[in-house]
């Protein structure tokens, strides 16, 4: 058997697992850096870890598929590369970031995953070397299967040049000589985009879309966690959205709620056709009511469209 197909079963197994359970991964082609660095017993659990610009991005964009993926043992970490501090209206510098960071941390518990934001200010995040030693060295750190980032073509530059990192990652990740404080790598990971709504120089296309359906509420509950965001109005909020008493606040709580759920259910709407192609039950796709969506990324290992359906959580798998 080749690696890539053995290495495709093996992950199949780990989406599978309940909670609790492991799979020995003796002969998986990370499993020489796994025993060392966490399981010494040779086992080991799919890994994804996700990069987003600001103490939101990854949240938003993937918060559903990691609370399901956390939820069949596997381990998923969110990165901000910026710590989001004047995204707000009336509040910015360290205290926004740490309320911000405050946030994120919320927000993964109720998702059930790790959470860590880089000390680099909001809006100068800047493609640089040190920068791009920074995102090796965690994806090295964290063993990722699967990376997941922003287009390169995104409205914001703290967008793009997170993504230009992450892309910049992907290959230096195996070289051994680079970064060498932290072992590489020996089997690149799958990179993969978040969607986005762009059309120059190319539009988003998925290559997965995952049905949400079982962890809306749980999403929608991290999505109000983030409340300087989100209730708040980030960037372009005035003090008529900051609630007052319970009930307001009960409101405005529902209002997040409310919005976030129509955009989930516009995704699987959007994507109708890619459910449909992925779902071996043509009724259950139809039924889908929320989605998130990804792309693959030219860049990493290139895994098969049957891989892509081992690698990601389906509902009741």
């Amino acid at each position: 058997m080749n690696k890539g197909k053995f290495h495709a079963i093996i992950l199949l197994i780990s989406v599978c697992l309940p909670a609790g359970a492991k799979v020995d991964s003796s002969q998986s082609p990370l499993a020489s850096e796994r025993t060392a660095a966490e399981n010494p017993t040779n086992q080991r659990q799919l890994r994804v870890i996700a990069f987003g610009a600001h103490p939101d991005d990854c949240e938003i964009r993937a918060g559903g598929v990691a609370a399901m993926w956390a939820a069949r043992n596997c381990k998923v970490k969110f990165v901000s590369t910026t710590n989001g501090d004047i995204g707000h209206w009336k509040q910015a510098g360290g205290p926004l970031a740490k309320r911000r960071k405050a946030e994120v941390e919320k927000a993964a518990k109720i998702l059930g995953i790790e959470t860590q934001v880089l000390d680099i200010h909001d809006g100068e995040l800047m493609p640089t070397l040190e920068n791009r030693r920074t995102i090796v060295r965690l994806i090295r750190e964290f063993k990722a299967d699967i990376v997941l980032t922003h287009r390169p073509n995104d409205y914001h530059p703290d967008h793009r040049y997170t993504s230009i990192l992450v892309q910049d990652a992907a290959f230096m990740v195996i070289c051994p000589f680079f970064c060498p404080d932290v072992p590489h790598l020996k089997t690149n990971p799958v990179f993969m985009y978040f969607p986005d709504r762009f059309q120059k120089p190319n539009p988003f296309e998925p290559d997965i879309v995952i049905s949400i359906d079982e962890v809306i509420d749980k999403k929608l509950e991290a999505m109000v966690a983030l409340e300087s965001q989100f209730v708040e109005g980030c960037v372009t909020g005035h003090e008529g959205l900051i609630p007052k008493t319970e009930a307001q606040h009960a409101a405005a709580h529902q209002r997040v709620r409310s919005s976030f759920r129509s955009r989930f259910a516009a995704t699987a709407d959007k994507y109708r056709k890619n459910l449909l192609a992925f779902y071996n039950n043509e009724e259950e796709a139809k039924q889908v009511k929320y989605a998130e969506a990804f792309e693959l990324c030219e860049y990493g290992r290139q895994p098969s469209q049957d891989e892509l359906k081992l690698l990601f959580p389906y509902p009741h798998r």
